[in-house]
């Protein structure tokens, strides 16, 4: 085989018998483009203090502790825990929510208020844009600031590209669970997870990084990715950004404690 390389024809036939087996063959990203992606996109310490927020396993968050003169709680992705809502909504913040996979809420509660959509591109019967989503909800301008808690497996890489400017830099705070996140290691889904960054990092910066647990890593040669990661977002008004260990944070919890810890590997400190 000159050059090392798989005849088309031979290629073919290997990628139709591994999609037989229900898995798919790609093209592997550039691993010096994944390293850099890795480090420009390590947790900033910062001079407001991190709390959790929720539950001491899975839906629970470390975020930084500024509530006051938030306007409304965006929780899109609800499935049957709301930890997280149950403790922005004691804080006196209306909580707004939405999935059309479930009836509602897991409890009531007179701060939530739910619609049964999911987020995505387009509006219809099943689905709302972020935007509609959040016209009405407090004033736009001064002191219309938001919190975000989005886990809409895997839906967040196309509803974040298509957040509004306006929208984004409502939001102070952002707590958003990224899945599959190993697709960095693709050549053709690399620039999908790099530009849902991208865009979340016009007026934010990433304060804390914590990998679900439950669903393992993916390793190639010196680097080691997290399927499932929970990033924190603080608006880079609100505070002063340093160098710095933002993680792991002392009130990190497991996702699921029936499984292996997983610490954050080292080239994503």
């Amino acid at each position: 085989m000159p050059g090392n390389h798989m005849p088309g024809a031979l290629k073919r036939i290997v990628k139709e018998q591994v999609l037989a087996r229900g898995a798919w063959i790609e093209a592997a990203s550039d691993l010096k483009l994944v390293r850099g992606f890795i480090r420009s996109t390590t947790a900033l310490s910062c001079n407001t203090k991190l709390i959790r927020v929720g539950p001491a396993g899975d839906g629970g968050y470390i975020v930084p502790n500024d509530f006051d003169g938030i306007t409304a709680c965006i929780s899109p992705g609800v499935s049957t825990e709301c930890g997280f809502d149950l403790e922005i909504a004691k804080r006196g913040i209306d909580v707004y929510m939405a999935d059309a996979s479930v009836e509602g809420p897991p409890v009531v509660n007179p701060r939530f208020h739910f619609t049964p959509k999911f987020f995505d591109t387009h509006n219809d019967d099943e689905t709302t844009t972020i935007d509609d989503f959040c016209k009405d909800i407090g004033p736009s301008g001064p002191g219309g600031d938001l919190i975000l808690q989005m886990d809409i497996e895997g839906a967040e890489y196309r509803v974040i590209p298509n957040i509004s400017t306006a929208l984004l830099k409502r939001f102070r705070i952002m707590a958003v669970e990224f899945h599959d996140m190993q697709q960095l290691f693709s050549k053709f889904s690399f620039g999908t997870v790099r530009a849902a960054f991208k865009r979340l990092r016009m007026f934010h910066e990433i304060v804390h990084i914590h990998p679900n647990n439950r669903c393992g890593m993916v390793s190639l040669g010196d680097i080691e990715i997290p399927r499932v990661m929970e990033f924190t977002f603080y608006r880079k008004d609100r505070a002063l950004f340093g160098m710095g260990p933002a993680s792991p944070h002392d009130e990190d919890r497991d996702n699921d404690p029936d499984f292996p810890p997983l610490p954050l590997p080292n080239i994503w400190r």
